[in-house]
């Protein structure tokens, strides 16, 4: 069974950085597969932020576009999520999820950006 494991989530100020990071368990040939960065804030939709492809392709949310950087280990089957120059409105719980068939979500990271 596929276990998501997000963390590194925060309360930083407004212009700060975070790295997300988020653990992909009990999945074979990790680095075939596409990993999809998700938020949340309570009450909204889960809204789609960032991809990173089995070759490497970044895609990117408009909104977080020349922001935030995603990138891979396939060794460690690990996926990260840089987040730069952060905004009141990237406020949010942040998930990561396999992007060709959504597995059961992890229990996500709280970003919390606010002066």
């Amino acid at each position: 069974q596929v276990q998501l494991v997000e963390s590194g989530g925060g309360l930083v100020r407004p212009g700060e950085s975070l790295r997300l990071s988020c653990l992909v368990s009990g999945l074979a040939v990790f680095e075939t597969y596409a990993v999809g960065w998700y938020r949340q804030i309570p009450g909204k939709r889960r809204e789609w932020v960032a991809q990173i492809t089995s070759n490497n392709r970044g895609d990117y949310a408009p909104s977080v576009e020349g922001r935030f950087a995603v990138s891979r280990n396939n060794a460690r089957n690990m996926v990260y999520l840089q987040m730069d120059k952060l905004r009141p409105d990237d406020t949010a719980v942040y998930y990561c999820n396999i992007m060709s068939s959504l597995r059961p979500w992890g229990q996500g990271t709280q970003v919390t950006v606010s002066a």
